[in-house]
């Protein structure tokens, strides 16, 4: 979401234990997605090219997941999401239906020894136990706060286990946590980073007992918006937000900050994210600068991006990629309360100067692919963080930051390397998940924002992630949960048969690449696939599962090829079968019996938005002619009758024109048909007016994941309920069939994954 028109700064002061940051977004219902990730062992700028006017492809595809919640509109009313979220916990359980059960409470290891493909794997990067986004942190006392990007509020008491606070609040997305002296907890809602995942809050919790309860604190003025950081002042906490700063009183308040004898900035480059190719291109960091006496300077450059990059960083290696590549999305300034001099800056890495930045080092490097330490062996280098940082709190002579891997801590005036907090930190976000029989039980493959792709194996004690950077789609064989065609982004679509075991010598590939996108890395095909959406659907039809189509612009089929089916620069099994249009990208696919519809859309945002279904039913490919009563919204969630391919389902996501003041909008999320499109039935009944996400069939119910949790009901729809009890509100991305039809499996955005009995 391109909305740098001026500097963004971060803004840190020295002799405190306070972080400030002046947040300058203009963030819709859901803002914009990270769409680097770490691409394993693969060259990091490949997530990075340019495209004609001279601006990164990362950011063209930033506003995917908000487009799909907010069109055909560019927002959304602040009531919205607030709205629809009442109106779900309102409805009645489905009756016996059980409650949910956490599957991810594993740690998830991202440097498994036996999960190391010399291409696709990031393990032995050295991000250790991994979690999902951390956007902010509080200290009180031995007390640890954790804010995660949709995964709520956690708190670590000393040596006791994370344990979720939140996880029935109305939204999980957390921006900004502040505790004050006398031990109350203050969370601000929607998390402010310019992503397309983050979604957008609803104002301001307080808790007066340690997060054992909230309350909502004001009215709905920041309703919709996001909060970038909470400070306490003269009697008012203020909140700095996508609106503007705002102010509430805070009469049970006692004490305030004290001044400081030096500030710091953070300043990204408005030209420099403009025209990437100046200054030597691959950053938007204009520098770090230092002021002695007040905010009025004399202000001072301590760091750039060259210093930084000499200073151990995993980036200087990186062509176009330096440090301050994403400050559009990661920065933070944390100062040492007891040392002026004494300075941590994150941005994709965490660098640290203990001399007011005449030297500075690379605490946790971006990874450790590429440093001298790994001459010898990846094992020889000492552990690091995740990549791409956004909190940062120091406090008992401990500092702690919080990145897109989660929580991770070091003695303040150590050396050593950071230690991952996270296990227990149940916060990963899924997009999807998939499921095969191996021996024992199960096997969970499931695409992750930033964090590869996980594999839980039945009895084992670990996850782990035989497939880094961000993950996508997920097709497992039911039969055999050893084979997986998984996704890096933009349809990169990769192929394993063994489990993705690989000891990570040359040779010992677990995966082999097999997409027609373009942007194929080992391999261009002709013809490819030039507009694929960052996270593309792929399905199996399940009447031939060895029978697979893909969307880009173009659908795709791989001609029954199955787990044999590969793709180069000379030959590929995809064939198009169908041409949505130019301009226009699938958003979800369905088969059976060879009978494939694909729903698009393009323009995909505000800016003439427009969708469709293109199917081949019937034996000619054309486009639907849906009618007036479907409406004109994201189609996100496709399901075909095994039994009857003319018989589909489809889901809405987005809001009805209540709330986009768009009368082409239309109303429902849920529609049916019984003819191969020709006539269509809105079936949403009083399902709430929320963003729906995924739809299946299982034993006779119609399921339905949304924005807010999952519903159920009878395969006409009309009357629905939420299905069972005890899953927390974050977004549920996808739900799947395990391979025995016995559960149902939910892929959450930010809670990880859940299960529950397949409703009799």
């Amino acid at each position: 979401m391109k909305v740098f028109t001026r500097t963004r700064a971060s803004v840190a002061l020295a002799g405190t234990a306070a972080v400030v940051t002046a947040v300058f977004l203009v963030t819709p219902v859901h803002a914009g997605n990270t769409a680097t990730g770490n691409g394993g062992s693969r060259s990091t700028e490949r997530a990075l090219t340019e495209d004609a006017d001279g601006n990164f492809e990362v950011l063209e595809q930033a506003d995917q997941y908000a487009e799909a919640r907010t069109a055909p509109a560019d927002s959304v009313d602040a009531g919205a999401f607030s709205a629809g979220y009442k109106a779900y916990k309102n409805l009645p359980v489905w009756g016996g239906s059980g409650a949910w059960t956490e599957t991810t409470t594993k740690p998830y290891d991202s440097d498994a020894h036996n999960y190391r493909d010399p291409v696709w794997s990031n393990s032995g990067g050295g991000s250790q136990d991994v979690g999902g986004r951390m956007t902010a942190l509080a200290l009180d006392g031995p007390i640890l706060y954790a804010g995660a990007a949709d995964g709520g509020v956690w708190k670590k008491d000393g040596t006791n286990a994370w344990q979720p606070l939140t996880d029935d609040a109305p939204t999980l997305s957390v921006g900004a946590l502040l505790v004050t002296s006398d031990h109350n907890l203050w969370v601000g809602t929607g998390e402010a980073n310019t992503n397309s995942d983050s979604y957008s809050g609803t104002g301001v919790l307080l808790s007066v007992d340690q997060g054992a309860t909230f309350q909502r604190v004001g009215g709905d003025e920041l309703n919709n918006h996001t909060i970038g950081r909470l400070a306490y002042d003269n009697g008012y906490i203020l909140a700095a937000t996508s609106r503007g700063l705002f102010r509430h009183s805070a009469s049970t308040v006692n004490g305030s900050w004290t001044d400081g004898s030096k500030a710091y900035a953070l300043v990204q480059s408005a030209s420099m994210f403009n025209h990437p190719k100046t200054d030597g291109g691959g950053t938007i960091l204009q520098g770090v600068y230092a002021s002695t006496g007040s905010f009025a300077g004399p202000w001072n450059k301590i760091a750039e991006w060259r210093n930084l990059a000499n200073s151990g960083s995993a980036l200087k290696a990186g062509k176009g990629y330096h440090p301050g590549v994403q400050a559009w999305y990661n920065q933070f300034l944390g100062v040492d309360p007891a040392n002026p001099n004494h300075l941590f800056v994150g941005l994709e890495e965490v660098f640290e100067t203990t001399d007011g930045g005449v030297s500075w080092r690379t605490a946790g490097p971006y990874w450790n692919f590429g440093l001298p330490c790994a001459a010898n062996g990846l094992d020889n280098c000492p552990p690091t963080t995740h990549a791409d940082q956004h909190a940062v709190v120091i406090g008992n002579g401990t500092v702690y930051v919080g990145d897109d891997g989660g929580v991770y801590k070091r003695g303040l005036n150590s050396t050593a390397s950071f230690a991952s907090q996270n296990d227990g930190l149940n916060t990963l976000q899924y997009y999807y998940v998939g499921a095969g029989k191996v021996s024992g039980g199960d096997a969970l493959w499931g695409g992750l924002q930033d964090n590869g792709t996980s594999l839980l194996l039945p009895g084992a004690s670990t996850m782990v992630s035989p497939f880094g950077g961000d993950g996508g789609d997920t097709l497992v064989d039911p039969h055999d949960g050893n084979k997986a065609v998984v996704e890096y982004v933009g349809l990169d679509m990769a192929l394993t048969t063994n489990g993705g075991v690989s000891d990570g010598t040359p040779g010992s590939n677990a995966f082999r690449e097999i997409t027609p996108a373009c942007g194929a890395f080992t391999y261009t095909p002709n013809p490819c696939d030039p507009n694929p959406r960052f996270i593309a659907p792929f399905e199996a039809d399940p009447v031939n599962p060895t029978h697979w189509y893909a969307g880009g612009e173009f659908v795709w089929d791989n001609q029954g090829k199955g787990w044999d089916t590969s793709c180069g620069a000379t030959s590929c099994d995809w064939k198009i079968v169908g041409d949505t249009g130019a301009g226009r990208s699938v958003t979800q696919i369905g088969a059976a019996n060879g009978v494939w519809y694909a729903a698009w859309c393009g323009a995909c945002n505000s800016g003439g938005f427009a969708r469709g279904i293109l199917t081949n039913v019937g034996g000619t490919v054309h486009q639907l002619a849906l009618p007036s009563n479907v409406p004109n919204r994201f189609i996100q969630g496709l399901y075909v009758d095994p039994a009857d391919a003319n018989h589909v389902y489809v889901a809405f996501n987005g809001f009805s024109r209540r709330w986009t003041n768009t009368l082409s909008s239309g109303e429902g999320h849920v529609f049916e048909t019984q003819d191969g499109g020709t006539t269509w039935t809105d079936i949403s009944g009083n399902v709430p007016d929320i963003p729906a996400d995924d739809i299946f069939v299982a034993n006779g119910h119609l399921v339905l994941a949304t924005d807010v949790g999952v519903l159920i009901s009878g395969l006409h729809g009309g009357t629905w309920f939420r299905l069972g009890s005890g899953l927390p509100g974050a977004s549920v991305n996808d739900i799947q069939l395990s391979p025995d039809g016995s559960y149902i499996i939910a892929a959450t955005h930010g809670r990880g994954l859940w299960t529950i009995p397949t409703p009799s």
